[in-house]
């Protein structure tokens, strides 16, 4: 069957955009092709350099005929719906209508045969749609405004449109370009016209002239061929998935050489190395797989065979290397003769975020924050509030400058220095990872800078806290991503989680939440980061005071810009958060500004610190269910009698855990049953405004044996449900409730809930009424589905 080839041919496209591009293009045909009637075998798309080019196969010559019915009005409508519908249709009387009856009546159907038409045809008629409005990260135009090109934005600007089916060029124009058969091979190899009529040739040809058309055969290329270089000198190389989708962007026709620098450059940290050869230049890092670091060697990726072998590619390769690694090690000695202690006061001159104050504002949060945290991770609180307090300051480090990505990483090899346990020298040893005994140290964060707490030595003279502080500095921006580590150490820990609660915080607080697909400061990704740090972990915390003190703290920030009077203010919203806040004017002495401020405040701490955990709430669930849990389970374990959080992220999945087991045991879907009925009749009575409102279970009221046993049961239940919940042994709750299983089966066959006699029927209300309770204890079983 005849196939489709479609090119577009332009000025270099950037690699990240290509293959979103490609996507976008090999939908938007398919959905035309499907549109127009026409059903292909195969639609598949291919991103390069300088073209994107899509062919669908198994096409029709020729669109089939088409039968449209359409429903008009009912016979005897009022004459505007008439003239509405025939004017939709496309006709001019009623005459050409058929009369159809249903149950409701007569009315109206146009029935419209359409002559299908030549694909081709169809092609012309939706490209040149399809091109000017496929949709790029970034668009410019090239034309000028008089020019047929004006109003056309593209990626980059376009030279050639390739557009064959069946082997005949498609005519349609856009712009000042005219769809042909032709297109060009490599810029610089084969920059000659090419005239194709078909994807085989197509391809074929392209091949011929030094253009490999399938991203996933270059990235092959490439990873071969640099893997082989390397073997051949008894080096690895340092896979990069990134950086290889990237290159193979770049080339048309790949070519991988290896090169090398001087060894002394070796001496600056591995990720440095890496940083200056993959950022700037593309090229792979190298490791010498008997020391576990990086050689002296790098591969870079041609679009070019060069006749000497690129002997003098690399060597200019090499020389704009070596430069670039010279200035790595200027900024890594420049850096080294300011401490990172110095440093901090610095973070003050750098805004976090408008309204948000300073990093160094954040900075000394973060450490109060770390602080209070610590305990509950096992941490010292004040080697905790430490390394919160050094954590940002590689922010202002001339290679983080530099190299963005690699705050944090920095951060950490320069503490190593300064505390001995790296060489002066800009070269590291390694150093054990042995645990050791806890710092201890002292701040103050209400300082005009973050003060670092002191550093004291442990009994062997070594700082051994030191370790911890330094892994701190560079693990507290994880997990920074669904595929990234988490951090088990608990200095690591207590920093990361309250770097990322003032940042939840913070933005709440200004009311910067995510709506729909936008979250441009990354604050469901912070979430789901205090989860997974949270869980991975078996951290206890309460999230609702520790958010709400939080909360508290970036008022205090945000304060700071309107008024001196901040200790007032501050007690003042402590205040505003227990009572109204017109008991505030007589205890509390202040200005009216600063108490018009306080309420400001204060309102905004009501509504940010519920709406936060809310948020919290939908990304455990989402997190959850990604995890393969339930959503009906998940939402049953979150709810709360008392319509309060439950904000113990580990007791929730232990519930979570347990109630999964138990439903699937018999005993576990029976009694959820029989909690339903119990649940229904409950409400069935409530809706009636027959339950009586103070329900108490009387035993000398009992009138059939199957209550006695249900009642025993339940008290035994309860009995045993309220313990295991206090250890927090979910599975002995379960196991326990598990047991009225046969009681109650026994109750709902034997017994008449609804009896006429107004004291029994309350009675039994009563014991239905303690069974929803019993089992709330552990789990809302009314959430359950099924």
């Amino acid at each position: 069957m005849p196939e489709l080839l479609i090119e577009l041919f332009s000025e270099e496209i950037p690699a990240r955009m290509q293959l979103r591009g490609a996507a976008t293009l090999e939908r938007a045909v398919n959905k035309a092709l499907l549109d127009a009637g026409l059903m292909p075998e195969g639609v598949k798309a291919f991103a390069g350099a300088r073209r994107l080019s899509l062919v669908a196969t198994g096409l029709p010559a020729r669109q089939p005929d088409r039968r449209e019915e359409k429903k008009g009005p009912r016979v005897g409508a009022p004459d505007k719906a008439v003239e509405g519908f025939l004017k939709s249709a496309g006709l001019s009387s009623l005459d050409q209508c058929e009369r159809r009856a249903d149950k409701k009546g007569e009315f109206y159907v146009a029935v419209i045969d359409q002559a299908g038409s030549d694909t081709a045809a169809l092609v012309a008629g939706f490209m040149p749609d399809i091109i000017a409005k496929l949709s790029w990260p970034k668009s410019m135009r090239w034309g000028t405004s008089s020019s047929d090109d004006g109003d056309l934005k593209w990626v980059r600007p376009l030279h050639r449109i390739l557009c064959v089916f069946d082997g005949e060029v498609v005519d349609f124009k856009i712009g000042r370009l005219i769809a042909s058969d032709k297109t060009e091979g490599h810029r610089f190899m084969a920059p000659g016209e090419i005239q194709t009529r078909s994807f085989d040739d197509y391809s074929t040809k392209l091949r011929a002239a030094k253009v490999i058309l399938d991203t996933q055969e270059r990235k092959e290329i490439i990873a071969g061929d640099a893997a082989t270089l390397c073997q051949a000198q008894g080096l690895e190389l340092v896979e990069d998935a990134g950086l290889l989708s990237e290159v193979a962007g770049l080339s048309e026709w790949p070519t991988a050489m290896i090169g090398a620098f001087d060894e002394k450059f070796l001496a600056l940290p591995d990720e440095v190395l890496t940083a200056s050869m993959r950022g700037h230049q593309k090229y792979f890092s190298v490791r010498d797989p008997n020391t576990g670091g990086l050689a002296n060697r790098f591969i870079c990726v041609a679009n070019i065979e060069a006749p000497d072998g690129g002997a003098a590619m690399r060597e200019g390769y090499e020389r704009v290397l070596t430069a670039r690694l010279s200035d790595a090690w200027y900024l890594y000695n420049q850096d080294r003769k300011i401490s990172l202690e110095d440093r901090v006061k610095d973070l003050d001159k750098v805004t976090f975020f408008e309204g948000l104050g300073s990093v160094g504002d954040k900075a000394r949060r973060v450490a109060a924050l770390a602080k209070e945290i610590a305990p509950a991770v096992g941490a010292d609180p004040e080697t905790a509030a430490r390394a919160a307090i050094l954590a940002k300051a590689d922010l202002v480090t001339g290679m983080v400058k530099e190299f963005p990505e690699l705050q944090g990483v920095m951060g950490r090899y320069y503490y190593l220095a300064e505390s001995g346990l790296g060489v002066q020298a800009p070269s590291f040893e390694a150093f054990a990872d042995a645990k050791a005994p806890q710092d201890e140290g002292r701040g103050n964060k209400n300082r005009p800078h973050p003060e670092v707490p002191a550093k004291r030595a442990s009994k062997d003279g070594r700082r051994a806290p030191d370790l911890q502080i330094a892994d701190a500095i560079r693990d507290h921006y994880k997990p920074a991503g669904q595929d990234d580590a988490v951090p088990t150490a608990p200095v690591s820990v207590a920093v990361a989680l309250a770097d990322k609660i003032d940042t939840l915080t913070a933005f709440w607080a200004i009311d910067k939440k995510p709506t729909g697909s936008s979250d441009p400061f990354a604050l469901r990704r912070a979430v789901l980061g205090v989860i997974e740090l949270v869980l991975a972990n078996q951290v206890r915390l309460e999230f609702v005071p520790l958010i709400e003190g939080q909360l508290l703290e970036v008022m205090r920030t945000i304060a700071a810009a309107h008024t001196e009077e901040i200790e007032s203010l501050i007690t003042a919203l402590e205040e505003f958060l227990n009572r109204p806040l017109g008991d505030i004017r007589t205890q509390t002495a202040m200005s009216p500004e600063v108490e018009e401020l306080a309420q400001t405040l204060g309102e905004r701490i009501s509504r940010a610190g519920p709406a936060l955990m809310a948020f919290f709430y939908d990304r455990l669930k989402v997190y959850l269910r990604d995890k393969n849990h339930k959503y009906d389970q998940i939402d049953a374990v979150l709810a709360r009698s008392d319509n309060k959080f439950e904000d113990d992220l580990v007791l929730i999945v232990a519930k979570l855990t347990a109630l999964e087991a138990f439903l699937k045991t018999d005993d576990g879907a029976n009694l959820a049953a029989a909690y339903k009925r119990a649940v229904n009749i409950l409400r069935a009575e409530e809706k009636k405004g027959a339950l009586p409102g103070d329900l108490v279970v009387d035993a000398g009221h009992f009138a059939e044996p199957q209550e006695k046993s249900f009642f025993a049961a339940l008290c035994d239940a309860e009995a045993k449900v309220e313990k295991a919940v206090g250890s927090e042994d979910f599975e002995a709750a379960m196991t326990a409730l598990a047991a009225l299983r046969a009681p109650v089966d026994h109750f709902f066959d034997k017994v008449t809930v609804n009896a006429d006699d107004a004291a029994l029927r309350a009675n039994r209300l009563a014991l239905l009424a303690r069974l929803r309770a019993a089992t709330a204890r552990v789990a809302d079983f009314s959430k359950l589905e099924g």
